[in-house]
């Protein structure tokens, strides 16, 4: 069992930066995949970031690549989310999520078993 607890959103203007931060309990941390994903207003909810148990591999959804970082601390069971040069379109409540890593499923939000309740993230213009 894995508990998430997501923090560090908030509002910010077009072009600012916020980190969010995500910390888990429970056991074996280290061998988790941990996504973030997002869900604005009136949309489904979609893949942001998600990093492997070693930290060696991330990936990124399109719409974000080169703005958002993910990093994880497994002495500390946290991963994050710096998020830069943020978008109106970025507002969303953002949600982190785990699975253990098999070497797959860092997409697709059916494949993460554990979520956290989220975090409101809003930029305005």
């Amino acid at each position: 069992q894995v508990q998430l607890v997501e923090s560090g959103g908030g509002l910010v203007q077009a072009g600012g930066s916020l980190r969010l931060s995500c910390a888990a309990s429970g056991d074996m941390f280290s061998n988790y995949v941990l996504g973030w994903f997002r869900q604005a207003p009136g949309k489904e909810r979609e893949f942001v970031a998600a990093i492997n148990w070693s930290g060696a591999g991330t990936y990124y959804a399109d719409s974000v690549k080169g703005r958002f970082t993910v990093s994880r601390d497994n002495a500390k069971n946290t991963v994050f989310l710096q998020m830069n040069s943020l978008k109106p379109e970025d507002t969303a409540i953002y949600r982190c999520a785990a699975h253990l890593d098999y070497g797959l499923g860092y997409y697709m939000d059916k494949e993460y078993n554990y979520w956290g309740q989220g975090t409101q993230v809003t930029v305005s213009s």
